[in-house]
């Protein structure tokens, strides 16, 4: 079994919204106190991804899946856990030290007009990130290197001149991803590539996304919650709930017979061709706010199966027989 591309263990991020000193002083019992506000937005997240795999990543708006990705691309520093890339730990890495791992992660952001500079051409948008990285090329070589790029996303080479605003959102997809792809990189974050874009654009980006792959190996972590997309691009699947994995599988074992309850939800939403009765699962209560996160298993307030223990102890990741791992006391004890 070869070597993983990149490892996360235990990784947390949370953020700081108290405000200023002022903003965390109250007053409660006689006394002056200060309190703290923190956003849990990921919690103990651990997984592993291969050179040439896609793990997606889904789950409700507001589950961590961006922040996962955005902290695993060192955007945001993490309050604790290992990042390693090929076996060299990443995290905590200064601006210098980085540079060596930024060529060869990359990211494509949900937003492909929010994502480019509107004052720089696109030949500056791919221009600068090459020969930061690539400062022996000469101007031949950056121009040859773009536009071959940009005819491997199905682009035009004459698109250099223009403005990110005289295009269309799936054009604007297809030069972000050429960015990605301009300093050649063997891992892509690829955060809700598509959910911006009409259906229609969708499958193009998507099979774009795919031939991509198989040219240049390329290891993804998929953002996404269309699920009818991650059953369709994935290798594996890691389900979130409110910053905290709930299951990861094989997308074949995970679409076939869901453990999580969580899971089991998800997967009821999805609409069905079929005619007959609906098998949806409508879970009780609301999602809790991940500045107050609930004691024990984060879902226990919506979860059918609940029980005290569920209550009262964090429920971690176990391997079933089929592989695939679950973080769920009903599915550990065999009640689910």
């Amino acid at each position: 079994m070869s070597d993983p591309l990149l490892t996360v263990k235990n990784l947390y991020k949370h953020f700081d919204i108290s405000g200023g000193f002022l903003d965390q002083i109250g007053f409660s019992g006689g006394k002056f106190t200060r309190t703290r506000t923190l956003v849990k937005a990921v919690n103990n997240i651990s997984f592993e991804l291969k050179a040439g795999e896609t793990f997606s990543v889904v789950g409700e708006s507001g589950c961590g899946k961006s922040t996962l990705g955005r902290t695993i691309m060192g955007l945001y520093p993490p309050n604790s856990g290992e990042i390693l890339y090929r076996g060299d730990r990443i995290d905590g890495l200064d601006h210098q030290r980085m540079l060596p791992y930024r060529k060869k992660m990359q990211m494509v952001f949900q937003d492909p007009y929010a994502s480019l500079n509107p004052r720089k051409t696109i030949r500056q948008a791919l221009g600068d990130p090459l020969c930061y990285h690539n400062p022996q090329l000469n101007d031949g070589e950056v121009k040859d290197r773009i536009d071959e790029v940009m005819l491997q996303v199905g682009g035009d080479p004459q698109w250099i001149s223009r403005m990110p605003h005289e295009f269309s959102g799936g054009q604007r997809q297809r030069i972000s991803i050429a960015r990605a792809l301009i300093v050649d990189p063997e891992f892509v974050v690829a955060d809700e590539p598509i959910s911006a874009l009409d259906v229609s654009i969708q499958a193009q980006i998507l099979n774009l996304m795919m031939d991509l792959q198989q040219q240049y190996n390329l290891a993804y972590l998929f953002v996404a919650h269309d699920l009818s997309v991650v059953e369709h691009l994935s290798d594996r699947v890691g389900v979130m709930y409110l910053g905290t994995m709930c299951e990861l599988s094989e997308t074949g074992i995970l679409f076939e017979r869901p453990r999580h309850p969580y899971t089991q939800a998800l997967m009821s939403a999805i609409p069905k061709l079929t005619g007959g009765a609906s098998d949806h699962m409508r879970l009780k209560g609301e999602v809790p706010t991940p500045i107050n996160l609930p004691s024990g298993c984060v879902f226990h307030g919506r979860c059918p199966h609940v029980n005290q223990r569920c209550i009262d102890e964090i429920p971690q990741l176990c391997t079933l027989n089929d592989g695939r791992q679950v973080a769920c006391h009903g599915v550990e004890e065999g009640r689910i």
